[in-house]
């Protein structure tokens, strides 16, 4: 059989789902000679905390080179409910309702294959993180996109999630602070999202791996901390934005037991347990790392300024992100379109960012730029992208 009949084999869902456009950009600045600067992946420029690096390395030392139970170590579990506890006031018991998984995409995958069958329906809000439409494709579900706008700051309306909940609707799937727009959910506007979803049967997938990362006074709020939520919704979060962790792959859910049991079944057919020497580093970083985190956020907050100026003195609007570690400004004074912005960018001034329709075509005529890179490189990138938009 030659290759190319090969490809007929594979599944026509596999074929319809798109590579992943930050890849795209990411590589070819990775190809470039010379000055390139890639301001694509979300990937914090700092090392892991030391305390967790060691804890790592004593683990190791110690011979925990074996499998891990399917559901994670119990001390690393314990910490996990302390923790989300402690910071946002959710209550999960360690023993029924937290399972460790590798990175938080795989908990949004368990929870599509979980949940889905053909047909059913899940609720996006757009822009959004690249694997949510996919991930659901893969599971047979059905995407149903919720336009967040600009001159709503990028928030979900209730209005605008009242009027794509259906019959079929399976799951809402929220992903606050937002990637890619860092747009972040007040309790204000949580409050009335609630009390639509308390009237509908939809189990809400809620992606908090950037809570750590918000830069209002009042911080993350959860909605699964508001009365009547916790028995529906999922919590996903994880190591590798806040604690600066994207290597080990690790990650985490909590919710109903009886919703987090049939997700560790698929985990223990698929992965099995997440990686043994990530584990003991990340209780460690739970126990003792808030203050490396809490100033890692106060360096974000920097860079966030710096760029969101920048980007305003170029002639493009943007939205004031509050969270997470991206900004999302408009192109269209340009009169260029995301893909066409982004290429130029990158071939004339060797910058690479990723377009917005990459997270929804509601996306199309933004770009994202990621700040998570030294403040050097950003005033660097920043200043070539002003020359760029000058002489568009």
């Amino acid at each position: 059989m030659k290759p190319a009949d090969l490809e007929t084999r594979l599944s026509r869902t596999v074929r319809s789902v798109p590579p992943s456009a930050i890849r795209r950009f990411f590589d070819l600045c990775s190809e470039m000679k010379g000055d390139a600067i890639s301001l694509s992946i979300g990937e914090p420029d700092f090392v892991t905390p030391w305390a967790v690096r060691e804890a790592g390395i004593y683990s190791l030392e110690q011979g925990h080179t074996h499998y891990s139970p399917n559901q994670g170590f119990s001390e690393l579990r314990e910490e996990i409910a302390l923790y989300l506890f402690r910071r946002f006031n959710l209550e999960y018991d360690p023993k029924r309702q937290v399972l460790v998984t590798v990175g938080g995409s795989e908990a949004i995958d368990l929870a599509c294959r979980a949940l889905l069958d053909p047909g059913d329906e899940v609720v996006i809000p757009e822009p959004c993180f690249v694997a949510y439409r996919n991930c659901v494709l893969l599971s047979g579900g059905v995407p149903v996109s919720v336009p967040c706008l600009p001159e709503d700051g990028f928030r979900l309306r209730p209005e605008a999630l009242r009027a794509a909940l259906t019959p079929r609707t399976k799951m809402v799937m929220l992903g606050f602070p937002n990637n890619p727009t860092g747009a972040v959910l007040s309790r204000e506007d949580l409050a009335p999202l609630v009390d639509i979803l308390l009237d509908t049967e939809a189990v809400v997938l809620s992606d908090e791996l950037y809570a750590e990362l918000t830069y209002r006074p009042e911080g993350h709020v959860s909605i699964a901390s508001f009365p009547g939520m916790p028995d529906r919704t999922l919590v996903v979060n994880g190591f590798s934005k806040a604690f600066a962790m994207t290597g080990w792959r690790l990650g985490y859910l909590c919710g109903p037991e009886s919703l987090v049991g049939p997700m560790n079944k698929i985990h223990q057919y698929a992965i099995m347990s997440a990686p043994t020497t990530a584990q003991y580093a990340a209780a460690e970083a739970l126990r003792t790392c808030e203050r490396e985190v809490r100033d890692m956020a106060e360096e974000y907050d920097r860079r966030r300024r710096t760029v969101l100026r920048a980007v305003r003195e170029a002639g493009l609007p943007c939205v004031e992100p509050e969270g997470a570690f991206y900004v999302f400004p408009d192109i269209r004074p340009t009169g260029l379109s995301s893909t066409e912005f982004c290429e130029r960018l990158l071939a004339e001034k060797k910058v690479a960012i990723v377009p917005g329709n990459a997270f929804g075509t509601c996306g199309e005529g933004f770009v994202r730029i990621c700040y998570a890179y030294s403040i050097d490189r950003i005033r660097d990138a920043m200043g070539r992208l002003r020359d760029f938009v000058a002489g568009v």
